[in-house]
């Protein structure tokens, strides 16, 4: 006989089974007590947290043959049939496929009849809020005048696109988040009824990952435990998960607290080459971050969920960074939160908030050449004879890519400019305002890029940098081009 998947095999199966959500145990369980049984409810939270299965518990108590009962006794014909999903009178509907208003039509027709068993008809439905506005039109009167032997159980995770005129005529539960040392309590209970063996990093890993959902967690141990059966360690999980190690957190914290521009786009070309999603790496940031400045504010390791080794290790780091500097990084990088997912160049992204936050330590103490004048002046040489008929967008196209060979960083600022205009001897250019700093970059720059451009035009041709919203640079930022001269040339771009 094949083995029930963990989330199936421990769900709760009584109000006193449920995990994290004693608010609403508590309430249904004296609900129950004292006779106090509202028509309808609605569950409200993320997903994973609990809603459909503590819609079942309450079908059970409603029904069971001792009930109505605060515990089940899950040996009843009653109980079995709603736990195995065969109950005649507890009908589940699934809202996003069953969400016009020919569904509810039938479900007000079928309401009418008594129980065939059961001592209630409970009718759950799930994501409640995608049905149309027809449907709940039609909902509502039943609503309003319930038949005695009628329940309802709405679950939805997107409550705010619930109808008011739903809402106000049931009684609401908001189910929480687990937080991720609730769920590793949870993993650690169901490893040991499974002779599962992980490691307590493993296990913290995973409840990051579930971000709030028991149910997640539990469905990604299982898969861990077919994975790595001998025992699953922090790198089984960044493997099979594709998580950034968090040991690269820790490296790229120190590279900008080093204010060494030229490594940070170094080891971010790294990062691309292995792999890594650019998405996963800016969450980390920002979960990084936070916990230095939480550490730094004086937070303990319980707060952020900490096992003991990280936060020795965060500490030191945070020791090493002013409070000031760290609130100041943190705010950059959540600046950029509405662009990682969008952007269409993640890694000229990533490399400009980057060099950001490491112009913000290096301050005015860049230093070197600016450019490597020998290298250029040979694939200078080297390139195709010119056309002078060449429209914009062509000109713009070739500049990117012989830049981008030549010096991959400023390669990468172009990347985030248009270009707007080409007159008989300037390309003019625009960046955003967010991203004044690589167009201060491109200004420090621009004797080799006139150069490319002429050579690209076959005539004499000047780049004109414009900055939306902004007249001219702002003079309180100082060049950190300077350090970039010893970037890698031929690093992939």
């Amino acid at each position: 006989m094949a083995s029930k998947v963990l989330t199936l095999k421990y769900r709760p199966q009584t109000l006193d089974e449920l995990w994290v959500q004693d608010h609403v145990r508590d309430t249904l369980k004296r609900a129950l007590e004292r006779n106090r049984l509202a028509n309808s409810y609605l569950f409200c939270g993320p997903r994973g947290v609990g809603k459909t299965t503590t819609a079942r518990i309450l079908a059970k108590s409603l029904n069971c043959q001792t009930g109505p009962t605060t515990t089940p006794c899950n040996t009843c014909s009653f109980c079995l049939e709603i736990t195995g999903s065969r109950s005649m009178d507890v009908i589940e509907i699934d809202g996003a496929s069953n969400r016009g208003i020919e569904q509810i039509r039938e479900l007000r027709e079928n309401i009418k009849y008594t129980p065939s068993s059961g001592r209630y008809k409970v009718y759950i439905i799930d994501e409640v809020h995608m049905l149309t506005g027809q449907a709940f039109n039609a909902l509502l009167k039943t609503l309003e005048e319930p038949p005695a032997h009628a329940k309802f159980i709405f679950a939805t995770t997107a409550a705010h696109d619930v109808p008011a005129t739903i809402v106000s005529r049931c009684q609401r539960f908001d189910f929480r988040r687990a937080t991720a040392g609730e769920i590793k309590a949870r993993l650690v209970w169901l490893a040991q009824q499974e002779r599962i063996r992980a490691t307590d990093a493993a296990l913290m890993a995973i409840a990051r990952r579930a971000d709030g959902a028991i149910r997640d967690a539990e469905g990604i141990l299982d898969q861990l435990a077919s994975f790595r059966p001998d025992g699953i360690h922090l790198e089984d999980v960044e493997e099979l998960l594709g998580l950034v190690p968090g040991e690269l957190f820790f490296d790229y914290a120190d590279l900008i607290a080093g204010g060494d521009a030229a490594k940070l786009v170094a080891f971010l070309g790294r990062l691309f080459e292995a792999g890594y999603d650019h998405q996963e790496f800016y969450s980390g940031v920002v979960r990084h971050f936070r916990n230095l400045l939480v550490l730094q504010m004086g937070g303990g390791q319980a707060q952020l969920n900490l096992l003991p080794d990280e936060a020795a290790r965060l500490s030191d780091q945070a020791a090493a960074l002013g409070r000031s500097e760290l609130l100041k990084a943190l705010s950059a990088v959540m600046a950029y939160e509405t662009q990682v997912g969008a952007t269409q160049h993640p890694r000229a992204l990533l490399e400009v908030m980057s060099l950001e936050l490491a112009w913000g330590r290096a301050g005015a103490d860049a230093g070197g050449k600016a450019g490597n004048p020998s290298a250029q002046d040979q694939d200078r040489h080297a390139s195709a004879p010119a056309d002078q008929t060449k429209p914009m967008n062509e000109v713009w196209r070739e500049l990117k890519q012989r830049t981008a060979r030549r010096r991959s960083v400023i390669g990468s600022f172009l990347e985030l400019a248009s270009p707007v205009s080409l007159e008989q001897d300037t390309l003019a250019i625009l960046l955003p305002r967010k991203h004044q700093t690589a167009a201060e970059q491109i200004q420090a720059d621009l004797e080799c890029l006139h150069a490319t451009l002429s050579e690209i035009r076959g005539r004499a041709t000047r780049l004109a940098i414009q900055v939306a919203g902004q007249a001219k640079p702002d003079p309180t930022r100082e060049r950190i081009t300077s350090v970039l001269g010893d970037v890698d040339e031929k690093e992939p771009n």
